[in-house]
């Protein structure tokens, strides 16, 4: 056994493929390279991003400018001209309201509000809030109901003898009327309504006056007992809740002496 005899293990080593050396060995003339072209050449490496000269992807795609602002309100716009068009068209008419009396000032003015502008045609939804703004000239004196005004509708609308109403929405939870921040219920109300009772000692309570009338009922009784009074007694020993029960075992009845015995010895 020589150096040069060594070999590896038959099956150890796999020769590795030659290409491009004749039609005859199965590999040869373009070796697997398709038909000229820019990938045929040696060293025609072309990067996985490259699109062919063409405009690459993140050129073509528009870029982010600004940003959607989630806590934008949108609000349903309506000008005052808009709103005098209709006052002048006689769709939107003052009065007083059904069942109030007539002011001395004089008549009532005209109430405009997100429901009458939707039923004139002004505006199309009532689940967004409603903004007045200035366009326009306003001669009429109305009395606007809305969520938001711009300074130069509200400056036009008092200008014509109105009055404007901002419907206000609470940023934070406000307690219940007649309870405090805490959660307790005012003096006031607590002073009201009395002392507070639970159920279980109304039923209580109830129990026990009805054990004492069937009390009384029976000791007045004692020598002549009838059935109405035996009835009465085992009633309001039926309705006692079972905790009383529990809670203070009957008392057992004191056993009485045996008789003695008489000795018959003597």
């Amino acid at each position: 056994m020589k150096l040069h005899d060594l070999k590896p293990a038959a099956g150890s080593r796999k020769a590795k493929r030659r290409v491009g050396r004749g039609i005859a060995a199965g590999q040869g003339k373009t070796a697997g390279r398709g038909t000229k072209g820019q990938k045929a050449r040696a060293g025609g490496k072309i990067p996985a991003w490259f699109e062919g000269g063409q405009t690459p992807l993140h050129q073509r795609i528009p870029k982010l400018r600004g940003f959607t602002n989630l806590f934008k309100v949108q609000y349903e716009v309506v000008n005052i001209g808009d709103i005098a068009r209709l006052v002048e068209l006689g769709e939107l008419e003052g009065g007083e309201m059904p069942g109030s009396k007539a002011s001395k000032k004089g008549p009532a003015p005209i109430t405009v509000n997100q429901e009458i502008l939707r039923a004139g045609g002004l505006i199309r939804r009532l689940d967004r809030p409603m903004k007045v703004l200035g366009g326009g000239e306003l001669s009429t004196a109305l009395f606007v109901v809305a969520d938001a005004f711009s300074a130069s509708a509200r400056s036009k609308i008092e200008a014509a003898g109105g009055t404007v109403s901002i419907l206000e929405t609470p940023d934070a939870k406000r307690p219940a009327i007649g309870v405090d921040s805490g959660g307790k219920k005012g003096e006031a109300a607590a002073e009201a309504e009395g002392p507070e009772t639970t159920e279980a000692e109304a039923a209580t309570e109830a129990s026990t006056a009805t054990g004492t009338e069937a009390e009384t009922e029976v000791s007045t009784d004692a020598p002549k007992r009838t059935r109405a009074a035996k009835s009465v007694a085992s009633a309001a020993e039926a309705e006692a809740p079972a905790a009383d029960a529990e809670a203070t075992p009957k008392a057992r009845a004191p056993r009485k002496p045996r008789a003695a015995k008489p000795d018959t010895d003597a």
